[in-house]
């Protein structure tokens, strides 16, 4: 039996997307903000003590067990013969039935945004100016980043292989398996790494916009294959948290290199003074 309340968000579904992106601007901003106050002490300390280290990484690693918990519970319910099945079904039919045209147009624009080609573009670009700026752990840290969510998410295609929600005479039209969402695990990576660097690499005013950009592109761009119907619901969360999970390891394998590198280079310098007569 149908479930009206997917039915009911699958009718009202761009609306719901143009109600919820402003809030969910705000309260990112709001936590970056937060964030930046509370961090101001960790960024003045010369290199953090070994209980701020330990408080971050495991902050981190239960940020990831959730995660990953949350992605093994969607995987565990797929299939039309459960539950979750039945509610994507339903949703995507309503969504296809009661998007207007205008609306999927502007969604086959938004998408382009988390496309492979302006991603390898942005891949490509950022990398340079890296580079040139002599950025080796950064630079190391973004391209780990997006090629090994590449390679995670196909895998993962492979695994689970579901089929895609019928999407005939669509505007866009996507080949391939599913589950999980490229596009939307793609967009939180690049874009979140994207922000991850500029925090740490351009001026406190920079901070909070970048934050706030990459979470309504990631939002935007996830929400587009709902709307194109290229992806049920369950596969855009589940792109969604496999993404988040993979960018919090890169920034924690980032973040780890950097302290590893000012502790010997801390070392060093006092090794040095040391043996100087």
């Amino acid at each position: 039996m149908p479930d009206p309340l997917a039915k009911w968000l699958g009718v009202h579904a761009w609306q719901l997307f143009l109600i919820t992106l402003p809030l969910l601007g705000v309260a990112v901003g709001t936590l970056a903000l937060l964030w930046r106050h509370m961090s101001r002490p960790f960024r003045a300390a010369p290199e953090p003590d070994l209980r701020r280290l330990l408080l971050a990484l495991l902050l981190g690693f239960a940020t990831v067990v959730a995660f990953a918990y949350g992605f093994a519970e969607i995987a565990e319910a797929l299939g039309d013969e459960h539950a979750l099945g039945h509610w994507d079904d339903t949703f995507s039919r309503a969504v296809a039935a009661h998007t207007p045209l205008a609306v999927q147009m502007t969604f086959a624009a938004l998408t382009r945004l988390a496309d492979p080609l302006p991603m390898v573009l942005l891949g490509i670009a950022v990398a340079l100016l890296l580079w040139g700026a002599g950025h080796r752990v950064y630079e190391a840290g973004w391209a780990m980043a997006l090629a090994g969510n590449a390679v995670l998410n196909h895998t993962l295609k492979l695994v689970f292989e579901r089929a895609r929600p019928i999407h005939e005479g669509g505007i866009v039209t996507a080949t391939g398996y599913s589950f999980p969402s490229g596009h939307s695990s793609g967009a939180v990576v690049a874009y979140g790494m994207l922000a991850f660097l500029v925090c740490r690499l351009l001026p406190p005013k920079w901070h909070v916009p970048a934050i706030v950009a990459a979470a309504l592109i990631s939002v935007t761009a996830a929400s587009s294959r709902i709307l194109l119907r290229v992806h049920f619901p369950s596969d855009v969360l589940a792109g969604l948290l496999s993404g988040s999970a993979w960018l919090t390891a890169c920034i924690l394998a980032v973040a780890a290199a950097l302290h590893h590198g000012r502790v010997r280079a801390g070392r060093q310098r006092g090794s040095d003074t040391n043996s100087t007569p």
